[in-house]
């Protein structure tokens, strides 16, 4: 039945706040998925004094971060993330994102693509070299492997920077998204001057953070790069004129914070989950070494290969719908609106989640298999457009979809070429909804060596 505009969406009553609020520490896409499945697409969810109105369905994603994204700006999660990233892209609003996505847009050009390339396969082949130390010893994380990876695309595309040289930054980014969602959870009525040890990892984190990206700025000030085209040398010039040294300081951090960020944790947690799905699936393996061999041989992938490695991408467009590495897209309404019939009124928090949305039934046949070929160019898509939203929708769309497609498909089709990555026996893992998604704990497997494969065909598709 059509809604009315005079009804609040459903949802669960008072008495199970406490219910709510416990899944909302321990289990937030169970929570989720549970009230979906129950009320519909539109639910009120209710925990002590925050509401909540979720949407999942592909119309209310197009409302929301699309036609109307003026009125909804960034909404729970990233508001107290704000604590460790300031206004930088990701929570910035209004005249300062325009400037700050301007500033940042010519660094991720499809132009550069082919320059970055270059970089990524390389990084891909040492981390093969990596992972071959390993061969046939005990079981390594992953997760902590790919973020090692990541960091150092990212360095060597965007930034034009070595970030090994920053150390291991990764336990600094964990601390903040620790504290983010603790304080998203806790609607931050914590107070601070407790010094929790939560709080004080988290100022540790913070004052880690900030001297990697002071000494970034530091050694790109002292060896400008002749084209100034990377992230780190445009964010000098854009602030050349600025009088104000400690609002620079303060802006400089809180930009290379964010993409530091942004910029490894969600391709990580998308190879993370890529690697672990291969495994589980032998046949989807194959095929993926199947066409490495076939469209690369025994040399490292090029820009001219990645329209050429279609099968790959598929994989990691169906990965990315099962675990899509931003799950829930926040915002919060400026003015009164309606959304599927529903009233929205100033102030409320919205959310949209990927990771219920691309689970949808109604626009997803068997939605928890796993099948690359849902996603094979030849076949016709009989979905919305805003059913399938891995990057986000709307004018904030991510800007480094492309840089981390390219990634994604890179490093899958150069390791699965030579390794064979196993999950250790009797791993069960659980998806951990931070500010990505990442596998709670880690991913441990081990690494063998595969049989060279024999040139030809690539396997039938499965029918």
């Amino acid at each position: 039945m059509k809604p009315t505009a005079k009804a609040a969406p459903p949802g669960p009553p008072i008495s199970a706040t406490f219910g709510l609020y416990r899944q909302l520490v321990t289990d937030r896409l169970g929570m989720l998925t549970s009230a979906a499945d129950r009320y519909g697409d539109a639910v009120r969810i209710t925990v002590g004094p925050q509401t909540l109105y979720y949407f999942n369905h592909p119309d209310h994603a197009k409302h929301v971060l699309a036609d109307h994204s003026g009125n909804y700006h960034k909404g729970i999660g990233l508001t107290e993330a704000r604590r460790a990233i300031g206004d930088g892209l990701l929570t910035s609003e209004g005249e300062l994102w325009r400037k700050q996505r301007k500033m940042i847009q010519p660094v991720f050009q499809n132009r550069r693509l082919a320059v970055h390339a270059q970089a990524i396969a390389e990084e891909a082949a040492h981390l093969v070299t990596r992972l071959r130390a390993h061969e046939g010893g005990r079981p390594i994380d992953l997760s902590a492997e790919m973020t090692g990876l990541t960091l150092g695309v990212l360095g060597r595309t965007i930034l034009d920077a070595d970030l090994g040289s920053v150390g291991l930054i990764g336990h600094a980014f964990e601390a903040v998204q620790d504290q983010a969602m603790f304080d998203m959870v806790t609607l931050s009525k914590v107070p601070r001057w407790l010094s929790l040890p939560k709080e004080r990892r988290f100022r540790r984190a913070l004052r880690e953070l900030h001297r990697v990206a002071d000494g970034l700025v530091a050694a790109r000030r002292a060896d400008p790069r002749p084209d100034g085209d990377d992230v780190i040398s445009r964010l000098i010039a854009s602030t050349a004129d600025d009088p104000d040294r400690r609002a620079v300081r303060r802006r400089m951090r809180e930009e290379l914070i964010t993409l530091l960020l942004a910029g490894h944790e969600t391709t990580a947690s998308t190879l993370s989950w890529a690697f672990l799905l291969i495994d589980r699936h032998p046949e989807v393996r194959e095929r993926l070494r199947a066409e490495a061999a076939e469209v690369l041989g025994d040399r490292p992938p090029t820009y001219e290969d990645l329209h050429r490695l279609r099968y790959t991408a598929m994989v990691v467009e169906e990965v990315m719908r099962l675990y899509p590495p931003v799950w829930a897209l926040t915002r919060k309404a400026v003015a009164a609106d309606e959304v599927g019939g529903y009233p929205v009124a100033a102030g409320t928090e919205i959310m949209i989640s990927p990771y219920t949305l691309h689970r949808h039934p109604e626009f997803w046949e068997a939605p928890e298999r796993f099948d690359p070929e849902r996603f094979d160019p030849a076949r016709p898509a009989d979905r919305p457009r805003y059913a399938y939203i891995p990057f986000g929708a709307g004018p904030r769309f991510c800007v480094g979809n492309h840089l981390g497609m390219m990634e994604a498909v890179f490093v899958i089709a150069t390791v699965v070429r030579e390794l064979r990555l196993s999950a250790r026996p009797g791993f069960n893992p659980f998806p951990e909804a931070m500010l990505a998604l990442r596998i709670r704990g880690g991913f441990p497997v081990t690494v063998s060596s595969v049989d060279a494969l024999p040139r030809g065909p690539m396997p039938a598709r499965r029918r």
